[in-house]
């Protein structure tokens, strides 16, 4: 059947009884006829009176009629780092059956269909599962052959699976005047083509979130505001914003949708390249996910973000690629598509449907178009403005204003939904990406050669180059092909390789950009935060006159990722912590749902391939998720496995801010980690091997003030080192140390804890030696890095480690780059030239520090290697930028 133009449905089935009834007509004589055919003996179903649902394991002291950001004095608030203290249960998901009717307050779940067996359609033993998640098909010991005949057989079996399961469903649109223009030879060829559509049913793929047991305690039911001990309102889940809670003040005001759970429909696209050498391959997925759960479980990229389909591409030669007939068809392909894809949610809007919870209770929702993901190219085809103005269009308001006046954003098709309310701050490439990288680094580099001659700043630039490599655990990238691990890590050492080669203000302005930065990326953000981020942005703005001082700016600063900056704290208030909705999640989604199964395709038809490894894929995530719900799968096996982590990251490191979806067991926490085989095993000989003689002395103080912690004389002063304990058994030595912690912006418990290794060891990667730097306790009464020492271990050895010590060079930090300087610690006597060395228990360690050497305004030299940077130079930066968790745990 030949393609036609697509028509957009006005009217829908919503009938109460059969909920699954979705249909859509272009009339209403369409829709009343469907009805007497269809739903003959329709009646509504009976609700009992609603009552005050109870909450689900949250603290509710009383409800406000709109939004308050006071605290009550009076009201006794609950102890821990973070409480509700007001819950919006008007919308709170209460518990009822399968018809919609609410159950009684503490009513246990009902029970609901589940399949006869809970390995169907996999044999019911887990070792053949475990074999088949392993993709094992080895013939077991015992002769049995394998589980699966051959790779065809496997996918009929997962194709089986009903956990995931939805169809593929896809549309075809064509420009409305392709029958007209077919005939014409001179009518260009993207308005005869017939662009294909393949989506899946949003609604079923929020039901399959909403339902998944993975997230029963990382969700929420209601909108709430969230106060820390301070009494300050803090923002960390979606639902702890605004917009969630004046969403829900409009829906109160219609009975029917009284006591149903409010659920944000969060979308994101970006187009993606999977080849540039095979004919720059394209695809443009559409993601969907849920506002209701937390923060940490979108930045852990599991499966609370859902592929939704494949836009169509339209291309044109270059005589039509940049003409006004063609992006305005664009534009109006694109909005027609996502109208058409999330047709089916609009019944579920205005008239709550019931839906099981990952409690196993069933609950009413009402759906609501929540933000959308996108970064500036994106915005402006969703918000339907010009990505340039100019002075040709015909229209004024294309001329004045630069919108494209004749195409209705597909918002306008959706209740409650405007997408000029709906575009959300975009971390990765407004601040990252766009205000840093583009803007900042490369206007560094156009003050060099502005300033200087083009050989003495290309001369500054290779410096800076050197400054880079030279940092410890850092040996430098090139950063020829900029990628936002690139853009993070040179965040993270760009302000000490400037300082000293460009003007001081120019530093400032960099430091507090990077401050503002900083804040942005915690996972919590306070009332003080949100000053803390006005106070930076204020600075930077004060203080990168500089670039238009210097002509490298010579116009001013005009610029839409800095502009977008003005606007974080009304974003933050709006829809809480920025690094949980950001680009960088549906990137990532990228890997999984395109970029991978493109390396595994054969080429040929190339879509429909890449859709059913989609569909697989989901189908195997749920049913995971359905046996660890069942107690017949290692629920530890659901969140990010360490391991892999660790393994894929080329300097094994692990990186906090990708991940915060663990299962850790303290605070504060180090425990050795991998034995050292090389070394002795006895103290004198180990003396001898680090070349330290007062090792075992230093050992023996140690152990007489752990023995004697009440001692009237510390061991450090005592002359006679006869008394003290001797060690004469065996001491192991360690590789590296785990380091478990969690920074003041994480939610307390397991989910806000991070994991970072700490290295001693006499030879990294077959190369020269490492040894890593610690934040030390010294006074846990003292704020931030005044209560810290810093140091650098030499040697963890079974019960302790020895360490070398730096001492902070003056009371403040820099004041040129805002970080603490340091320098090491030398003994007493001048004639010994000897660093301080000392013992220190394990439990004294919180973390890793980072430092980075205070170059000055000499070169530095160019064979100067990052494993010879912690010896090389008389005084260090503490990187406070080293991850947002040192931001907050040392500055």
């Amino acid at each position: 059947m030949p393609p036609h133009t697509y028509q957009r449905r006005n009217f829908f089935c919503a009938d109460p009884i059969n909920a699954q009834c979705r249909m859509g007509f272009l009339s209403c004589a369409g829709l009343a006829n469907h009805r007497n055919v269809v739903h003959t003996n329709a009646t509504p179903a009976s609700r009992i009176p609603q009552h005050r649902p109870q909450p689900r394991d949250r603290q509710v002291n009383h409800l406000h009629e709109g939004i308050d950001n006071s605290s009550d004095s009076d009201i006794l608030h609950p102890q821990g780092a973070f409480f509700m203290a007001d819950l919006f249960d008007v919308h709170s998901g209460t518990p009822c059956n399968a018809n919609g009717n609410d159950l009684d307050e503490g009513s246990p779940p009902l029970p609901h269909k589940q399949p006869t067996s809970p390995w169907h359609p996999f044999a019911n033993q887990g070792a053949q599962f475990n074999e088949l998640m392993h993709i094992c098909t080895q013939i077991n010991g015992d002769g049995n052959p394998p589980p699966y005949a051959n790779k065809q057989d496997l996918h009929d079996t997962i194709d089986v699976i009903g956990q995931g399961n939805v169809p593929w469903q896809s549309f075809t649109i064509q420009h409305t005047d392709a029958e007209r223009l077919a005939n014409d030879p001179s009518a260009p060829q993207w308005t005869l083509a017939e662009y294909d559509v393949w989506f899946w049913d949003p609604r079923i793929l929020l039901h399959n979130q909403l339902s998944s047991p993975a997230f029963k305690d990382k969700i929420d039911y209601a909108p709430c505001q969230v106060y820390n001990n301070n009494h300050e309102r803090i923002w960390s889940d979606f639902k702890s914003g605004n917009w969630a809670w004046k969403q829900c003040n409009e829906l109160s005001n219609d009975p029917e949708c009284q006591g149903a759970m409010f659920v944000p429909v969060i979308l994101g696209s970006d187009k993606t390249t999977v080849s540039v050498a095979t004919g720059n391959n394209k695809y443009y997925p559409l993601y969907i996910s849920n506002g209701n759960v937390h923060n940490n479980v979108w930045r852990a990229h599991i499966d609370a973000v859902s592929l939704v389909g494949f836009f169509a591409i339209p291309k044109a030669d270059r005589e039509h690629e940049h003409s006004k007939e063609f992006s305005d068809f664009r534009c109006h392909l694109f909005h027609m598509s996502l109208e058409a894809i999330l047709s089916s949610l609009r019944p579920g809007m205005t008239m709550p449907e019931v839906t099981l919870c990952p409690d196993e209770h069933y609950c009413r929702v009402v759906y609501g178009l929540g933000p959308y993901i996108a970064d500036y190219l994106e915005q402006c085809l969703l918000s339907c403005i010009l990505l340039m103005m100019t002075s040709s269009g015909l229209k004024e308001l294309r001329h004045k204003w630069g919108v494209v006046a004749d195409i209705m954003p597909f918002t306008a098709s959706f209740p409650r939904a405007n997408i000029h309310e709906l575009l959300l701050p975009d971390l990765l490439h407004q601040v990252i990406k766009g205000s840093f990288k583009d803007h900042l680094v490369t206007w560094v580099e156009a003050f060099l050669t502005i300033t200087y001659r083009k050989y003495r700043a290309a001369a500054i630039m290779a410096e800076i180059d050197r400054r880079i490599a030279a940092t410890p655990s850092f040996p430098g990238r090139g950063f020829k092909q900029w990628t936002e691990n690139d853009s993070k890590a040179l965040m993270k050492v760009f302000l000490p390789a400037i300082a000293s080669l460009v003007p001081a203000q120019m530093v400032r302005a960099i430091s507090a950009f990077m401050e503002f930065c900083y804040l942005t990326r915690q996972s919590t953000l306070s009332e003080t935060d949100l000053s803390a981020m006005d106070d930076a942005l204020a600075r930077f703005h004060d203080k990168h006159s500089i670039f238009i001082d210097t002509g490298v700016r010579p116009n001013g600063i005009s610029l839409l990722c800095q502009h977008a900056l003005m606007h974080y704290r009304t974003y933050v208030e709006l829809f809480s912590a920025p690094n949980g909705l950001c680009s960088s999640i549906t990137e990532s989604k990228h890997i999984k749902a395109v970029k991978k199964p493109w390396r595994h395709l054969n080429r040929h038809l190339p879509p429909g391939q890449m859709l059913l490894i989609n569909q697989r894929l989901d189908k195997l995530a749920a049913f995971k998720v359905h046996l660890a719900a069942q107690g017949l799968f290692n629920p530890s096996s659901l969140d990010i496995d360490q391991a892999d982590l660790e393994a894929e990251d080329p300097d094994d490191e692990f990186d906090p801010e990708e991940a915060h979806f663990r299962d850790d067991s303290s605070l504060d926490d180090v425990e050795p980690d991998t034995q050292q085989t090389k070394y002795p095993r006895h103290l004198a000989k180990i003396a001898a091997f680090i070349d330290c003689p007062k090792f075992p002395e230093l050992v023996g103080r140690f152990l007489y003030d752990q023995r004697n912690p009440d001692a009237s004389i510390q061991a450090t002063d005592m002359q006679d080192i006869s008394v003290l304990p001797v060690v004469e058994g065996r001491v192991d030595v360690f590789n590296s140390a785990i380091a478990r912690f969690c920074a003041p912006s994480d939610l307390s418990g397991v989910n806000g804890m991070q994991r970072q290794r700490i290295h001693s060891c006499t030879s990294w990667r077959n190369g020269p030696a490492r040894h890593d730097c610690v934040y030390a306790e010294k006074d846990p009464l003292l704020p931030g890095f005044q209560g810290l020492y810093i140091a650098q271990v030499i040697l963890f050895f079974s019960f302790t480690y020895q360490v070398h010590w730096f001492t902070p060079i003056g009371d403040e930090p820099c004041e040129l780059t805002g970080m603490w300087m340091i320098e090491p610690e030398w003994e007493d006597d001048l004639d010994s030239k000897q660093r301080v060395v000392s013992v220190i228990h394990l439990d004294s360690i919180m973390r890793a520090a980072h430092l980075i050497g205070v170059y000055g305004s000499q070169h530095i030299p160019h064979n100067l290697k990052h494993t010879n940077s912690l010896a090389a130079f008389s005084a260090y930066y503490v990187n406070k930028f080293s991850d947002y968790h040192a931001y907050e745990i040392a500055y």
